[in-house]
């Protein structure tokens, strides 16, 4: 198996942690929240024993690299200039973007505004949403009992409050709430896991499994816990904090293509599926809908029953 190696670069003034492994094309793997780097472990190995030469950053605002004071600086455009700059720093003209969750729209508008710089790009769970009419804050659903979970993410230090109070807890929960088994336990319990009651707060949603999907073992969890327990969460909440900014940023492009190679790859079972309008968004690239998938299907794909998932992910 191919060795991960660790290094910081400097990039659009900012330090970032990198894990790599392989020589050849590069790939850059862009995760979202509540992740790091340690998210694409599988994907590394497999993308280096393939040929080529697999990047996944810790994030701007996560694990090892620079974490800003000012929320205004975790803008779309500040974290696809970092990917530009971690580029140029590697002495590379090109590459292939990947990002999931959080990822996916860092990966979408690198290959939007940079397509002399990513010749592919790949989105998961996150299609392209084109940008619309009014700011992202105005039309997320909410009632007198419950908001959008995004909607309670917006004012600082409220969900960093309760996410940091048992950072196992809530990472546990997170991670197998926003599961295809998490979402089913939803549904059968009546639970809308993406809206927070007034009253109650994010976690009070979610499940802490007595036991792991199949996919996530408690070393992992571990891993996780660990650089939570050290960073906190305000580096991955500001993302969400500047989505009307984002909006306002990225006017001059409304209505702009992504002309280059482009798959956008999704589990059946996956949450943001369900998001409120999402079955009106029709990604115009090649789709993948992996049967009996969910958010995290990127990590079921490499360890689930079949070694030779890696190769196929990595082929796609």
């Amino acid at each position: 198996m191919s060795e991960i190696k660790h290094r910081t670069v400097e990039t659009n003034g900012i330090h970032m942690h990198i894990a790599e492994s392989g020589a050849g094309p590069l790939v850059v793997l862009c995760h979202g929240f509540p992740e790091s780097w340690y998210s694409w472990r599988h994907q590394l190995h497999a993308l280096a024993e393939a040929g080529f030469h697999a990047i996944a950053p810790d994030m701007r605002g996560y694990g090892q690299t620079d974490r800003p004071e000012q929320i205004d600086r975790y803008t779309l455009l500040h974290h696809v200039g970092d990917v530009v700059g971690l580029l140029d720093a590697l002495g590379t003209e090109t590459a292939v973007i990947v990002g999931h969750d959080w990822g996916a729209p860092v990966a979408w508008y690198a290959a939007l505004l940079r397509p002399d710089r990513f010749r592919g790009v790949i989105g998961l769970s996150v299609p392209f949403i084109p940008r619309q009419p009014v700011r992202p804050t105005s039309i997320m659903p909410q009632t007198e009992d419950a908001q959008f979970f995004q909607l309670y993410f917006q004012s600082p230090g409220i969900a960093e409050a309760e996410f940091e109070r048992d950072v196992r807890l809530s990472i546990r929960s997170f991670l197998y709430s926003a599961s295809g088994d998490g979402r089913d336990d939803g549904a059968r319990d009546g639970r809308e896991v993406d809206m927070v009651p007034r009253r109650g707060g994010f976690l009070s949603r979610l499940t802490n499994p007595a036991s792991l999907p199949h996919w996530l073992t408690e070393a992992d969890v571990d891993f996780y816990v660990s650089e939570f327990a050290r960073t906190g969460f305000r580096g991955g909440l500001n993302w969400y904090r500047n989505m009307d900014r984002n909006w306002e940023l990225l006017a001059p492009v409304s209505g702009v293509q992504v002309t280059v190679p482009a798959l956008y790859i999704a589990g059946d079972r996956d949450l943001v599926l369900a998001f409120r309008g999402m079955d009106q968004i029709s990604p115009t690239c090649r789709s993948l809908y992996r049967s009996s998938g969910e958010h995290f299907c990127f990590q079921v794909a490499v360890i689930g029953p079949s070694r030779s998932e890696p190769r196929r992910s990595t082929r796609l």
